[in-house]
């Protein structure tokens, strides 16, 4: 039975929404039917007193007390008030509670009722002042929750994302609508097949990008890729999508990793330079198209048209059985046509629809454009006359060279030609861009072939003499030169063309011609620059000034200028100077503060890289006859000792070996540059093959060596071998390597042995089992197996 109560509130229900005219509910088993959105309409032209009373009826409507239906029929009806503007949704906010009892709602089995939930979520969070309040109810955990669902209609799913959409805008707020279990969900929905719901899920992606501190986990989630895809050509999207997406990528791209893999899913970031600085372009008329890194077409025709409708028609049809290009000319063709046509109509910086206003290049906005569109893009402002904006370019163009393709992209679409020709401009920061550019492209061998022959020789020795240049621009220059001139760039070509046409005279005249090229520009003034900066400068700089200076050691005019500028100073000042910087062990009166790895890397390279020259330098007999070689000898001796790496201590043993047998004391019979560099170099690369070596026979040829150098007999040796830790490997090789490199490994450890400061070392290594099982087997050498066991204490 119902009590009177309970009979009594329906009624009066009923009687004051009847006297009212506003709203008809009618009454069936104490269940109360939908109120319709007439009645809602009715609802706001009411009396302000009126809606209070009605908003209430729907608030208490909400409760947990009621029917579900009763609170699916209160949530729609209070949705639908609230999208009658801010006074409506105030009205609304007045009742405490009503936010918590709609964030309930969200766990609905109703459909209806969880749309209208978010719905209404969604229209209160579109106010500043109320977004906190939603955050604050549980309403992320709930819409996350709900979102999880395997089964959503279209509507849930829009309206529960736009809420969220709504609360990221909050700086405070997003990092807590940013949670781990978003993410996968809106991967998810930005492949939905309704637009809507993929607008709202790149949305809120888009405002958390916003926030630095979420980059790092949305990108190991896999954004970029998800995001990239709709800024493709081939890719269908809204352009609410595509700008979502787009805003998000150019947050990441403000990292320079970031920025990295946006390029590597076929995107480049390129400047928005205005429309003003398009004026400057001017299309060439009556002339006959090519290719953009001026290859001439083949002419199919008496003469061009006048108004450049050749260069157009060839663009739309370079993929045309009469044109047999490679695919990446293609490309670059196509996207140099697009990108002049919209120049030429005022069109190449359309957003949305709407022509932005002139603006100075100077801001500092950016876009993302697919490759092909991309590159043809950079290239075009390249020959524009606005400084700022070539400077921009110039670095987006090094910004993009991050792989083979894109720099051979670059070159084929012509940006090498105009970048070489910048740097000769009056502009400082206009050459340090260019500069750059270049060096980023030089990377790629065959692009540093083309900066090359595009005569960038001149202009980059001019910046390099220029000792009022920054050090940055000095670095960036010295790297291309250093490219262009690699001493193993002669025999490198030489085998790739061999290989590849068996063409090799003419690939020796041309490496001829190339010589007497450099030997007419370098000359004494970019010499004497070259040896400033090998003893002032930054050890990255030093390396490359080094590099050079070898190369043009080899031209024996070059060989003159170098000795007689005084290289010798300059080599003692970088022997000592990055022997200062690296530990030299007892030897060492100072004790230096500890060094990084990259430090050290660094010094190695350095010291590498001099000590090449000066093997160099010593092949002619005025240099070796001139220099103080027992002064050389003490440095690269204290250099072996130190802790470069030993790929960098096999050039200066080299060396070594080189000043010894040019000088008269090589016939010296304790021979101490031997021994150095037996302890300091050969042992110690010896033990890393055999630690590291998959090879049993490159494993066999160390072990070999090593033996015949401990075999010499020498405290020294010895103790080589076991401060560089070569005792374990030699066991492992007793154990499991070939015959022979066994063989060899007993007789080191019987040499070890030897010395009692090596006997428990030896244990700890695991040779006692080892040695047992060879004498057991009666193999070659079980007797060294023997007496090493009767040595060892056991």
């Amino acid at each position: 039975m119902y009590s009177f109560e309970a009979f009594l509130y329906p009624v009066l229900l009923v009687m004051f929404l009847s006297c009212s005219g506003l709203c008809f509910i009618t009454f069936e088993k104490n269940v109360y039917i939908s109120a319709h959105g007439r009645d809602v309409k009715a609802l706001e032209n009411g009396s302000s007193s009126s809606e209070e009373g009605y908003v209430a009826l729907f608030v208490r409507m909400l409760g947990l007390d009621n029917d579900p239906p009763d609170r699916e029929q209160a949530i729609i009806a209070l949705w639908k008030y609230a999208q009658g503007g801010k006074h409506c949704i105030d009205k609304i906010m007045q009742f405490h509670g009503c936010i918590n009892l709609t964030v309930n709602l969200l766990q609905s089995d109703s459909t209806k009722a969880c749309e209208a939930a978010a719905g209404f979520l969604r229209t209160v969070s579109s106010i500043n002042q109320y977004r906190a309040l939603v955050a604050e109810s549980g309403a992320v955990e709930e819409i996350t929750a709900l979102l999880s669902k395997s089964s959503l209609t279209t509507e849930v799913k829009e309206q529960s994302l736009c809420t969220l959409w709504n609360l990221s805008v909050d700086e405070k707020l997003r990092t807590k609508v940013a949670s781990a279990d978003i993410l996968p969900l809106l991967f998810k929905f930005l492949d939905d097949e309704e637009i809507r719901v993929k607008e709202a899920a790149g949305g809120i992606l888009a405002n958390f990008a916003l926030s630095k501190l979420n980059h790092q986990i949305m990108v190991e989630e896999g954004v970029i890729p998800k995001l990239a895809k709709f800024l493709r050509s081939d890719v269908e999207g809204s352009k609410v999508i595509r700008k979502e997406a787009k805003n998000a990528l150019l947050e990441f791209s403000k990292d320079e990793f970031y920025r990295i893999l946006i390029v590597e899913e076929g995107l480049v970031i390129v400047p928005m330079v205005g429309a003003d600085a398009y004026k400057s372009f001017k299309p060439v008329s009556h002339s006959w198209p090519s290719l953009p890194d001026g290859t001439e077409i083949e002419r199919s025709s008496s003469a061009p048209s006048r108004y450049g409708a050749s260069e157009l028609l060839l663009g739309l049809n370079v993929r045309d059985k009469n044109f047999n290009l490679e695919e990446a000319k293609i490309k670059a063709v196509v996207g140099r046509t697009q990108q002049q046509f919209l120049a030429r109509i005022g069109a190449i910086e359309l957003d949305d629809g709407t022509k932005p206003p002139s603006e100075p290049s100077t801001s500092q906005h950016y876009t993302l454009l697919p490759y092909v569109d991309g590159v043809a893009r950079l290239v075009l402002i390249l020959g524009l006359e606005d400084i700022s904006a070539i400077s921009r370019a110039a670095h987006s163009i090094a910004d993009a060279s991050i792989n083979e393709h894109m720099r051979m992209s670059f070159m084929v679409a012509g940006a090498v030609s105009h970048l070489v020709k910048l740097l000769s401009r009056n502009d400082s920061n206009v050459r340090l861009a260019a500069c750059h550019a270049l060096e980023r492209l030089s990377l790629s061998h065959n692009v540093c072939e083309v900066i090359e022959a595009e005569g960038a020789i001149y202009p980059l020795l001019n910046m390099l003499k220029n000792s009022e240049a920054s050090e940055r621009a000095t670095e960036k220059t010295m790297n291309i030169l250093a490219r262009m001139l690699d001493p193993g760039k002669e025999m490198k070509a030489k085998i790739a063309v061999k290989e590849c046409c068996g063409n090799v005279s003419g690939f020796q005249n041309g490496l001829y011609n190339s010589r007497n090229t450099w030997e007419d520009v370098l000359g004494s003034a970019a010499i004497l620059r070259l040896i400033e900066i090998l003893k002032t400068s930054s050890p990255m700089v030093q390396q490359k000034a080094a590099s050079i200076l070898e190369y043009a050691a080899i031209m024996k005019p070059c060989m003159e200028i170098i000795v007689a500028a005084g290289i010798e100073s300059a080599l003692d000042t970088v022997f000592h100077q990055r022997s200062l910087n690296v530990n030299l062990g007892d030897d060492s009166d100072n004790l230096q503060p500890e060094l990084t790895v990259a430090e050290v890397e660094e010094a190695g390279l350095v010291l590498s890289a001099a000590s090449r020259l000066l093997t160099k330098l010593l092949e002619s007999e005025q240099f070796g006859q001139s220099i103080n070689t027992s002064r050389f000898k003490q440095l690269l001796c204290q250099i072996l000792k130190s802790d470069i790496p030993l790929h960098s201590k096999d050039w200066v043993a080299a060396c070594l070996v080189k000043l010894e047998s040019s000088s008269s004391s090589n016939l010296d019979p304790e021979n101490p540059i031997h021994l150095e560099i037996a302890v300091h170099d050969t042992i110690p690369r010896l033990i890393e093959q055999i630690r590291t070596s998959h090879s049993p026979e490159a494993q066999e040829a160390a072990v070999v060596e090593l033996n015949t150098i401990v075999s010499r007999g020498g405290y020294d040796y010895t103790r080589a071998v076991t401060s560089q830790g070569g005792i374990f490997p030699l066991v492992k090789v007793i154990d499991k390597g070939t015959r022979r490199a066994a063989e060899a490994s007993l007789v080191i450890l019987f040499n070890l042995s030897m010395d009692d400061e090596n006997h428990s070392a030896i244990i700890s290594a695991g040779a006692i089992p080892v040695l047992r099982r060879v004498v057991l087997s009666e193999g070659p050498q079980w007797t060294i197996a023997l007496h090493l066991l009767r040595t060892l204490p056991t």
